[in-house]
């Protein structure tokens, strides 16, 4: 199981939060994903290594960006 965490800029509500949940958990090997809006925390796990890139796709399809 591996989890990475990951800052996402442009969320202000519960809507957000929703898409980019929404989004992230249709990537391939995803298992659990958690969005803290006060922080702008992302966090992803799954049962084994999920690509990082995929990951910033799905976030920028739900409309917001990951900072690196």
């Amino acid at each position: 199981m591996s989890t990475a965490t990951y800052t996402v800029k442009g969320m202000t509500c519960g809507h957000c939060v929703s898409s980019v949940k929404e989004e992230v958990s249709e990537v391939a090997g995803v298992t659990s994903v958690e969005v803290d809006l006060a922080t702008g925390l992302l966090t992803v796990s799954g049962d084994g290594p999920v690509q990082e890139a995929d990951v910033v796709a799905a976030v920028e399809e739900a409309g917001y960006e990951v900072v690196r």
